[in-house]
């Protein structure tokens, strides 16, 4: 093969967007983080001895929203008080 450029190339048949496939369970977006946000994952990788940031953010987020959750226990005290306060009321109001 030539390492000289041609002067024109056909990209009739090519296709845009990423060239490798997105995983299942993987949607490729776009989102704007501050820089020391960024730096402080890249910083963690570093340390790390290597890895990719976007998966410790990815990581992250995850945690996050695993802290979050209510556990089943919680929601059945939380809607059983609920429905207690509104017969509560309903009795007091006759």
């Amino acid at each position: 093969m030539s390492d000289t450029m041609k002067k024109e190339y056909n990209f009739s048949k090519g296709k845009r967007g990423a060239i490798e496939p997105m995983p299942l369970g993987k949607t490729r977006i776009t989102i704007r983080l501050d820089n020391d946000v960024i730096e402080w994952f890249r910083q963690q990788v570093h340390m790390a001895g290597g890895g990719n940031y976007q998966t410790l953010i990815n990581n992250a987020l995850r945690e996050y929203i695993k802290g979050r959750e209510e556990p089943l226990e919680e929601i059945v005290r939380r809607v059983v008080r609920e429905e207690l306060e509104q017969v509560i009321a309903l009795r007091l109001a006759t």
